[in-house]
């Protein structure tokens, strides 16, 4: 039987994870991961440590998300339910962490606006931009944790 999620037990391998709910997520996670990494980057980092959590986890995360879809196109993963499982577990992981830098990155950009006095906009522009993408690439993953586990579950 076919499903939005692909078929009932199915791991999808090559071609055929750029077709499938939740897989089809692994692009835009990313893309949007990518982005967060860049404005953070590129912005004056202060202060550093919470600047610097959010740009661990979100170089974590992309390396480890395109580690991950190339395990999956290259059909390593053998259509075990272990990996539906591993699957569940690292989107959930990665949802965690990001839902985490996400709130730090916005605390420390109100307190740069607030503390800045609209002298540099650029700066605190670029910082508003990394936490709308920070907390759209969270619900990317989040959405990718209910369709993995919904696929894990029909093992």
């Amino acid at each position: 039987m076919a499903t939005n999620t692909g078929q009932m037990g199915y791991l999808p391998s090559g071609g055929a994870i750029f077709c499938t709910i939740p897989d089809i997520l692994y692009l835009p996670e990313l893309v949007f991961g990518g982005l967060v990494w860049c404005l953070v980057a590129s912005t004056f980092i202060f202060p550093a440590n919470p600047q610097a959590y959010v740009m661990a986890v979100s170089l974590f995360c992309f390396i480890m998300t395109f580690l991950w879809m190339m395990i999956f196109a290259c059909g390593s993963h053998r259509n075990k339910s272990s990996w539906a499982g591993a699957d569940v577990a690292y989107h959930g992981f990665a949802a965690f962490l990001y839902l985490s830098s996400s709130v730090l990155l916005a605390v420390v950009t109100i307190g740069f606006g607030q503390q800045d006095g609209g002298k540099d906009t650029l700066i605190y522009k670029l910082d508003v931009a990394a936490v709308v993408f920070s907390f759209f690439t969270t619900l990317l993953y989040v959405i990718h944790v209910i369709f993995s586990a919904i696929r894990w579950k029909s093992f």
